[in-house]
């Protein structure tokens, strides 16, 4: 009988624990693991979601989350067509804004394993003709220092371009600083970047996109351009006030900020990058290296003088395509994207990969950014203000 009693007693066990098992397994299933160990059920997610939303009056955006170098989380909320009340997909287009940036940054690195691309070489040396000779950059006749710039600098944002010579009082390209010599945030470097990769492969932009990346990763709703097949799921941008600025059926490749995606095909770039599968293990290495560090009070405006060492202590600096700083988690990379109703966030732990992607058709996208990280990740160390953005506080609170 005590044998019989111990042989019941040890199944009661096992079947204590086979169900304790199953439950944490299925509480795993439906919550999420944050930076600090602590986990999010799905439904807080979706409250903590609606709540920043709402006080961020935005249309739509899409979560993904990363853990373990994996898609975690994906989900979109709210509406793509404010005025037909239709649902934001995970496979809604919106336009990348700057993320395209850290896209073209990846392409690059390819192409720098390849040893087509040297980042260090004088991009002019790639050009058949004088850079000056080109339309888009006769600004720059009289001026060798163009002759000082490389993919490198074009990458890291030291050209000493301004962000787009559009906003520029005379609309003219030209060098506020020396090349190399500081960070000043630049589409017109990546712009630059992207004539020289065309020059050199002899292929559009998208093609090699397509064939270095997309197709690679199964981004199968991307493209640096629009395309026909998008107009079956696609998001409209919206204004401050919430006014519909339709969708951006771009005909003409941008590196610096016109690649069309979802956010289930970003999420796969992310993951790719996050996970080590792309680019190779060495340009990876070279691509998040610290390349200048920043001491710029404010990332905009891109010419700025006014500095600061308040960033010193988490090593804010910029890497190739993408920013950088240390946390209690080690080293992170992120990149932000502004667009006239479209505003994205990124932002990754190297080490344990963890990280979030936020995809938004809304001009009050930022606003978002602060109350997201914060809750749904733990991630309070990230430099937003650095960057412009408001806090969590300041949203709840309705500080302009």
């Amino acid at each position: 009988m005590r044998i019989f009693k111990q042989f019941i007693g040890a199944l009661l066990s096992a079947a204590l624990a086979l169900l304790v098992s199953a439950a944490t397994l299925c509480a795993q299933r439906h919550s999420i693991k944050r930076l600090d160990g602590s986990r999010i059920t799905l439904a807080e997610i979706d409250q903590t979601v609606a709540h920043w939303m709402a006080a961020a009056r935005v249309a739509g955006v899409g979560i993904a989350i990363f853990n373990g170098g994996k898609i975690t989380y994906l989900k979109a909320y709210g509406e793509r067509d404010t005025e037909k009340h239709l649902p934001l997909t995970p496979d809604s287009i919106m336009t990348c804004a700057s993320l395209s940036k850290s896209a073209f940054a990846v392409l690059v690195m390819d192409l720098v394993r390849r040893g087509i691309i040297n980042l260090d070489k004088p991009v002019y040396e790639y050009l058949p003709q004088p850079l000056p000779e080109y339309p888009n950059y006769s600004d720059l006749a009289g001026d060798e220092q163009y002759k000082l710039l490389t993919m490198r600098m074009l990458l890291d944002h030291t050209t000493g371009f301004p962000n787009l010579r559009r906003f520029m009082d005379d609309k003219k390209l030209k060098f506020y600083y020396p090349p190399g010599s500081r960070f000043t945030y630049s589409g017109e470097g990546i712009l630059l970047g992207q004539m020289v990769v065309e020059t050199v492969t002899g292929k559009p932009l998208n093609k090699l996109m397509h064939e270095f990346i997309y197709d690679r990763l199964g981004m199968t709703r991307t493209s640096m351009v629009w395309e026909g097949r998008f107009e079956d799921d696609f998001a409209k941008g919206y204004d401050e006030n919430g006014k519909s600025l339709g969708p951006e059926r771009r005909e003409k490749a941008s590196a610096a900020g016109g690649m069309q995606s979802t956010l289930r095909d970003y999420a796969r770039l992310v993951q790719a990058v996050l996970s080590r599968k792309i680019p190779p293990k060495k340009e990876r290495k070279m691509m998040l290296s610290p390349q200048i560090q920043i001491h710029l009070k404010h990332e905009f405006p891109s010419l700025a003088e006014e500095t600061t060492t308040e960033n010193d202590s988490i090593r804010l600096s910029y890497g190739l395509g993408w920013g950088l700083y240390w946390s209690p988690y080690g080293e992170a990379f992120f990149k932000e994207g502004h667009d006239d109703g479209w505003r994205h966030y990124v932002v990754c732990f190297d080490k344990p990969r963890t990280g979030i992607l936020i995809m938004t058709n809304s001009s009050n996208g930022e606003d978002l950014y602060s109350g997201l990280l914060e809750n749904l990740i733990q991630d309070t160390f990230t430099p937003l203000v650095w960057e412009g953005f408001k806090s969590s506080r300041e949203v709840d609170s309705g500080q302009p």
